[in-house]
């Protein structure tokens, strides 16, 4: 089974940015301090999460600005276990016009060889450059750009669990 790359970022995707009301599973948002802030997530959303990262062809990275603080202060907070996952780093990346988070997945995407990627970020309808590097690889990508006030939702975890086979 070839390896799906599944490049995860924390703000606006596992953690809403001022998130209202319920969670996309209908329950309230939990709160979690993370050591060096109090997060909000979907308890429900982590559990998925769990879930997929043990799928036999899924190898999750970090791709956020969290970097290491990610698998050291979210993931004990809120149940997530990501804590061995690889973290890419924007050092040496932050030092041009260009968005370090993609030239940090390009270069890890060919080192690692993966075949397919999956890249959560909310941030991804804003970038351009990414953007046409996703539609230029086709279907070997699926990209998912959440809502940052609702984070991941139970449809996008469905379509990545579906790319995963």
């Amino acid at each position: 089974m070839a390896t799906v790359s599944l490049y995860l970022d924390v703000d606006g995707v596992v953690s809403p940015v001022g998130p209202m009301g319920f969670t996309d599973w209908g329950t309230e948002w939990k709160m979690a301090d993370a050591g060096i802030l109090d997060v909000m997530y979907a308890a429900e959303l982590v559990d998925e999460l769990n879930g997929l990262a043990a799928h036999p062809a899924a190898r999750f990275v970090w791709l956020t600005t969290w970097q290491r603080l990610a698998p050291e202060f979210l993931c004990p907070a809120i149940g997530l276990r990501g804590e061995h996952w690889p973290v890419l780093s924007s050092d040496g990346w932050d030092r041009t016009a260009d968005w370090w988070k993609l030239d940090a997945l390009q270069k890890d995407v060919q080192e690692s060889g993966a075949e397919r990627i999956v890249w959560m970020d909310d941030q991804l309808n804003h970038e351009a450059a990414a953007r046409s590097w996703a539609e230029f690889l086709g279907n070997r990508v699926l990209w998912i750009a959440p809502d940052p006030r609702r984070g991941l939702t139970r449809s996008e975890i469905a379509t990545v669990r579906q790319f995963l086979g």
